[in-house]
């Protein structure tokens, strides 16, 4: 199990760390018992999202191998160890890719957890994946997601997607792309923004 870097902030220490598979429980939790309100918020088609078993292979075969062909890659998201999170990368070619994030303890959300780690999280997509480009799809509506977004990736354009990636209902969504070649800038970016992150 590898450790991809950790960014002290006012809370705690924040980390980004593979996933194992003791974490999968208190995630399938936050799917299944999370306020139908915010799910509905957040856009999730229960359909789609399934039961514990579907949620827990989906996450299962999520957690990093080493095969450089993996389709997913599930990371896990902490505050001071403790697991506050977890994204998801999934792969469909060099070219389409699409990273989901999710922090599953409601009383840290909105605690910036999510912009500090932004600039690590790109750059173990690109590390530990064979990709060119990530696309990030974001509902409108999700003011918070965009502002954090807006840091370091412009958007690129705003449609109606009938079917986005992962568990999500149709709507609208911001798109925005993110190529190897932009690493560099986003951590730099993140310098000048005082997010000052310690890479493993």
């Amino acid at each position: 199990m590898a450790e991809f870097g950790r960014v002290r902030t006012k809370g705690g220490v924040a980390g980004l760390r593979d996933l194992r598979a003791e974490d999968i429980p208190a995630i399938v939790e936050y799917w299944l018992k999370s306020p139908p309100e915010f799910l509905a918020f957040m856009g999730v088609d229960r359909e789609r999202l399934g039961g514990e078993a579907d949620i827990t292979k989906r996450l299962s075969v999520a957690i990093r191998t080493g095969e450089e062909n993996q389709k997913n890659i599930a990371l896990a998201i902490t505050l001071d160890e403790r697991v506050a999170g977890y994204t998801l990368l999934n792969r469909y070619s060099e070219e389409v890719n699409y990273s989901h994030w999710h922090i599953i303890s409601p009383e840290l959300r909105g605690k910036g957890i999510s912009t500090v780690l932004y600039p690590l999280r790109i750059k173990t997509y690109f590390d530990a994946a064979p990709i060119s480009r990530l696309i990030h799809q974001t509902r409108t509506r999700n003011v918070a997601v965009n502002r954090m977004l807006d840091k370091f990736v412009p958007v690129a354009e705003t449609v109606q997607i009938e079917n986005p990636d992962g568990v999500a209902m149709p709507g609208e969504f911001r798109v925005r792309y993110v190529r190897r070649e932009d690493v560099p800038a986003i951590l730099s970016r993140a310098r000048k923004l005082g997010i000052d992150f310690e890479l493993r």
